[in-house]
């Protein structure tokens, strides 16, 4: 019986040494399709100084670091975007002009951002071109708009958002990066109705529901896949007397009543970095591997489908 070997991971938010590790983990893994489902991007640029003696400084989780040029500040910058974050060479003089320019600094963010993508997806392209392994790569509600036209224009990698595609002979995929309303409000909230009928349009493209994955960033709503803490006003995880977290469901409605009704064969999730593990719902088995970026660890979830299911999977972590 054929099979096609896929591997998922999401939520690495920036972290160069994820992204590396996921593009590798076809062949390490000996898969036959890699899915990325969501939130690509940092969230946070680091200035890398200039100093009159020509050295660098920077502050960078918590710690001043003062480096030559050459091998200590390619070292630090590679740092910077192991755990997420874009380094940005610069002097005393444009660090004064961007404070005072909000606009000035989201568009240094921006351009940071975008040249991260496209060289990652030009690593893509030339690791994987000749192995025969597809890429699959979207963005999550994390992520800005101006993401996309890269993505879409990759000449490997491609851009699922919003669309049905068929990963082998028996199985299809359609992928949904939008999330339900967070308190941060980030680019891709939309509300339970709207994300609901993003997901019954790409549904009724769909030819063999028993044998699709939904590939939607957000998870289903009052499952063990869906668990963060729960806020305050002011964003603030409240502890519960015994000193851990309160934990609370906060997936999605329309995520959850989707897989109630068309029963897909798998959904794939992220979103909540806490809740690593599986649920099912019906027939659908739904996963969330996690997500520990800011370690340089790679969570993932390897899966051996089939025409008649899903003969294997396992979580990875590494």
């Amino acid at each position: 019986m054929t099979k096609t070997r896929i591997f998922f991971a999401t939520d690495i938010h920036g972290s160069e040494k994820c992204f590396m590790k996921f593009i590798n983990a076809g062949r390490f893994y000996k898969a036959n399709v890699l899915i990325y489902g969501g939130d690509l991007t940092g969230k946070m640029l680091i200035p890398v100084v200039k100093r009159p003696d020509g050295t660098y400084s920077a502050k960078f989780l918590g710690a001043d670091y003062f480096v030559k040029p050459g091998g200590e500040l390619d070292s630090l910058e590679r740092r910077i975007r192991d755990v997420g974050y874009y380094p940005y060479l610069t002097d005393s003089e444009e660090i004064r002009l961007v404070s005072a320019d909000q606009a000035r600094l989201e568009k240094i963010f921006d351009q940071l951002m975008r040249e991260s993508i496209q060289k990652w997806l030009t690593i893509a392209s030339d690791r994987l071109k000749d192995t025969g392994i597809r890429c699959f790569i979207s963005a999550g509600n994390d992520d800005k708009y101006s993401i996309d036209s890269i993505l879409e224009e990759s000449d490997y990698a491609v851009y699922p958002e919003g669309k049905v595609f068929s990963i082998d002979e028996h199985h299809e995929m359609m992928s949904c990066g939008y999330s339900n309303i967070t308190p941060w409000r980030c680019p891709r909230d939309i509300t339970e109705e709207e994300l609901l009928k993003k997901i019954d349009d790409m549904a009724a493209k769909v030819k063999a529901m028993d044998n699709c994955i939904f590939n939607l960033h957000c998870p289903p709503y009052g499952t063990t896949i869906d668990l963060a803490p729960k806020l305050d006003e002011e964003l603030r995880p409240i502890i519960t007397p015994g000193g851990s977290p309160l934990m609370v469901p906060v997936g999605s409605k329309a995520v959850r009543q989707a897989i109630e009704r068309y029963q897909p064969q798998l959904g794939l999730h992220g979103h909540i970095h806490e809740s690593k593990g599986t649920f099912k719902i019906g027939r659908t088995l739904c996963v969330n591997p996690s997500s520990e970026y800011t370690e340089g660890i790679l969570k993932g979830f390897l899966a051996d489908l089939t025409e008649k299911g899903i003969a294997d999977y396992m979580f990875t972590a590494g």
